[in-house]
């Protein structure tokens, strides 16, 4: 059994794929930080998850997620093709943006980006693709 707080591996359907995470909800989170990994770095990235640590210890929620699957990330140790493509790492951004907002653990989260080298430039067009991520939600009124 998962202990309130405790880093949690989920699975996130981006359009026609699934990408792996890592999910870290603190108690009382009030937000979400979603990593934009570039340039081949991965959710397993030591300074990532130094930075995610210490979002955690600031109450904010984190998910470091690999935005290529692992086939991808296997043909990209030999290309170095799909760590450049910023459309394609922005679409993944995009997926999992969507799923953050549909979950029931984090739909309630305003969602921020961190990104790094192409990360970064997927970052600001997912962004700009779901402005309405970094709003606070509002929960539905029971009607009195």
């Amino acid at each position: 059994m998962r202990r309130e707080g405790e880093e949690h591996t989920v699975r996130v359907a981006a359009g026609p794929v699934f990408l792996d995470g890592d999910l870290s909800l603190p108690e009382g989170a009030r937000g979400i930080v979603l990593f934009a990994h570039g340039s081949g770095s991965s959710r397993l990235s030591p300074r990532n998850r130094y930075v995610a640590q210490l979002l955690n210890q600031a109450k904010l929620a984190t998910l470091l997620a690999d935005l290529l699957t692992s086939e991808e990330g296997a043909v990209d140790l030999r290309t170095a093709q799909l760590r450049f493509d910023i459309g394609l790492l922005a679409e993944r951004l995009v997926g999992v943006t969507d799923w953050l907002a549909e979950n029931p653990e984090t739909r309630r989260l305003r969602i921020g980006y961190f990104g790094a080298s192409t990360g970064a430039g997927a970052a600001l067009v997912a962004a700009a693709e779901r402005p309405e991520a970094g709003r606070r939600r509002r929960l539905a009124r029971r009607p009195s």
